[in-house]
């Protein structure tokens, strides 16, 4: 269960995952919201800046973005929601409150892979610390871009089973075109909330640890092997584990301290007094629904079931749309395995196999046909090449499976 296996403790794991929207302005001025390796400071303005007398404009396109998102993941919509004021001082937070959602959400009660999501709302991202020796600066460029939270139940158990889910959730971003999802540009920022208990202990423990910041699946994973152990040790020597937020140490693997976890009520939320609450109706939730595209789930049961692909080269191609995309052109064992192992790919187009042709060249060699059906495979040899010489170039595999097809009608 865990990297040590001690079955004496039960891992109790969920997460928040932090996804920046790819939207051309920022969530409530019109500042450009791709701030990566921009110039420090040169993407701002009163509103994200925090100035007094500033008033914040939603965009709407985040908020259906959003809740695009929500309804990929299985939420529910609330038709009627509205944003609150987290209050925190934190030298990145301009304004000394940061505008998100608290206890209604746009989407809440959803599902993925068999894990429950609890909710996904929309807030406003902060600044960016930049470290240099003594000295800690400041870039606001993030300040204020549209960042969506997706958080989770706490009822995965393993660190292996929490990494298929992260991976998941970052396809669906991908294929739905709402970020990069890019971890190393911080696109996609991952947190772990972390605790464990005896197996059959019913509640939950009354701690959780939470790793905050971490930007990769890899680090992700080891961040939460550690922490385990580090929690599993002190119990067992009769301490209790604080309740605080750590941070993830690449170089040593390790989790650190970083502060106490604050609580709901510490933060003082309200109803953002700047911003009406947001009105939605059933119509619009189902024409946003509408323009959902094929999801990874659905585009690897295509890969598997129609192009008989393997479940390991479906979950590759389904992740990545331009591989997908690549994939549609030639549809064939040859192009998966040329574009999983990144070989060059044979870019001599493919005729399409159609019902039609199949359908002449067995009426017109019944004898053929008759051996197939004994069992004579030479026969599949000779009719796959008859439709080669109809059609040229062809996918040989998807070819033998449409004339077995119609063999066994």
């Amino acid at each position: 269960m865990f990297a040590n296996r001690n079955f004496n403790w039960q891992m109790v794991l969920g997460f928040e995952v932090h996804i920046e929207l790819a939207t051309l302005s920022k969530m409530f001025c019109g500042c450009p919201a791709d701030h990566f390796a921009k110039a420090p400071n040169t993407q701002v303005c009163p509103v994200c800046l925090g100035l007094p007398g500033s008033l914040p404009v939603p965009n709407t396109k985040a908020i259906k973005w959003c809740v695009k998102l929500g309804l990929a993941l299985g939420c529910d919509i609330n038709l009627f929601s509205k944003f609150d004021r987290k209050n925190y001082f934190y030298p990145d937070l301009p304004k000394g409150y940061q505008i998100t959602q608290y206890d209604i959400p746009f989407c809440h009660d959803g599902e993925l892979l068999g894990h429950k999501i609890k909710r996904v709302h929309m807030e406003e991202d902060t600044a960016k610390l930049q470290h240099q020796g003594n000295a800690t600066l400041i870039d606001f460029n993030r300040s204020g871009v549209p960042l969506v939270e997706i958080v989770t139940e706490p009822d995965f158990v393993s660190s292996d089973d929490g990494i298929l889910f992260l991976k998941e959730v970052q396809a669906i971003v991908r294929a739905l075109g709402i970020s990069t999802a890019d971890m190393e540009k911080g696109s996609m920022r991952l947190e772990a909330n972390i605790s464990i208990k005896r197996p059959d202990h019913p509640r939950l423990p009354d701690y959780k640890i939470e790793v905050k910041n971490v930007n990769s699946f890899r680090f992700i994973k080891k961040a939460i092997d550690f922490e385990v152990n580090r929690q599993i040790q002190l119990l067992e020597s009769g301490q209790t584990p604080v309740q605080e937020t750590r941070g993830f140490k690449e170089a040593t693997g390790e989790t650190v301290s970083q502060r106490v976890k604050e609580e709901a009520n510490d933060y003082r939320y309200f109803p953002e007094p700047d911003i009406p609450p947001l009105q939605f109706t059933k119509a619009q939730i189902e024409s946003w629904r509408k323009e959902l595209p094929q999801l990874p789930a659905q585009v690897q049961e295509e890969l598997i079931h129609k192009y008989h692909l393997s479940p390991q080269y479906a979950v590759i191609i389904s992740g990545n749309q331009e591989m997908y995309a690549q994939f549609l052109k030639n549809p064939s064992k040859a192009m998966a395995d040329a574009l999983v192992n990144k070989r060059p790919v044979q870019t001599t187009p493919v005729a399409e196999v159609n019902q039609e042709v199949v359908n002449k060249i067995l009426a017109a060699n019944p004898k053929a046909v008759a051996d197939l059906k004994s069992g004579k495979q030479q026969a599949l040899f000779f009719l796959i090449g008859q439709v080669k010489k109809q059609l040229g170039n062809i996918d040989v595999s998807l070819t033998q499976r449409i004339i077995e097809e119609n063999i066994s009608k």
